[in-house]
């Protein structure tokens, strides 16, 4: 798969210059491999000029390995916006922080609020662990994780975002009770099943997939952008086109432009098919 920034512009039967895709619910099928298809697809929307960007939630500890299994060697986009890495180059190009005083006082504001959390932190860096309070549960088992005892564990080192989970509220109940109370302070978003995570305030995929853009030479109007959950929003609205996947949240599917299949069933293929064969 050619992912390198410097490709060619594109020929004038493909419209796009940038292919920008999430990762869980949409590039990946629910066993979190690519399908070859998909593969097959955006390797010809790479070879009609487009380049093929990630734009992902998942750290880059936990991004790097799917990257690698693609044959991935561009830029990508990781942390919610926060970490623009370098894939080829295995290094990270910006990163921001969430200033842990502010992080850990919208956690106490959001607790009196709702009861107790199960907590989860992303610390800053290419290697940034993710560390975790007992009761968080971890959907992808496999994921490496550092357990803490004390939850000032924490707040120790900087960090680009807090994941929450509560043991009664849903996702989209707690994502709206955490914004109520804390959107003044800092972003929240709800990113997936079990993931309602803290952000700094303003940052999102689109903040870091324009940042990528820019190094790459492409603008938003020369951008179809794939996803599936709600912090999909702010990217779908920086590009061109956005297209959510036939599983995706109802808040997604309501500001999209088209909606294709589901990551199941080659959703992203479908689409950039029909754009190749025109």
């Amino acid at each position: 798969m050619n992912t390198d920034p410097a490709a060619a512009p594109p020929a004038p039967s493909f419209p796009y210059r940038l292919v920008a895709t999430d990762l869980d619910g949409t590039l990946l099928r629910d066993d979190h491999t690519v399908s070859a298809r998909t593969r097959d697809a955006l390797a010809a929307a790479t070879a009609a000029g487009a380049v093929h960007i990630v734009v992902t939630g998942r750290g880059v500890l936990w991004t790097r390995h799917i990257l690698d299994d693609l044959g991935y060697g561009g830029i990508a986009v990781c942390g919610q916006g926060a970490q623009v890495y370098h894939a080829g180059e295995r290094r990270l190009l910006t990163s921001v922080t969430l200033d842990r005083q502010l992080a850990a006082l919208a956690v106490a504001k959001i607790e009196a609020e709702v009861g107790p959390l199960a907590l989860a932190v992303s610390r800053d860096g290419l290697d940034g662990e993710v560390l975790v309070t007992s009761d968080y549960r971890l959907l992808e088992k496999q994921l490496p994780t550092v357990a803490v005892r004390e939850p000032a564990e924490l707040w120790s080192a900087p960090l680009n975002k807090v994941y929450i989970q509560h043991p009664e509220l849903g996702d989209d109940e707690l994502a709206e009770a955490a914004r109520a109370t804390v959107g003044s302070l800092v972003n929240v978003v709800m990113a997936g099943a079990g993931v309602v995570e803290i952000l700094p305030l303003g940052l999102s995929k689109a903040t870091g997939l324009s940042l990528a853009a820019r190094r790459l030479g492409v603008k938003a109007a020369d951008t179809i952008a794939f996803g599936d959950m709600p912090n999909d929003i702010p990217m779908f609205g920086w590009a061109r086109h956005g297209v959510a996947m036939a599983n995706a949240h109802e808040e997604l599917r309501a500001v999209a432009d088209e909606v294709t299949a589901s990551n199941e069933d080659d959703g992203i293929a479908v689409v950039l098919e029909k754009l190749l064969a025109r």
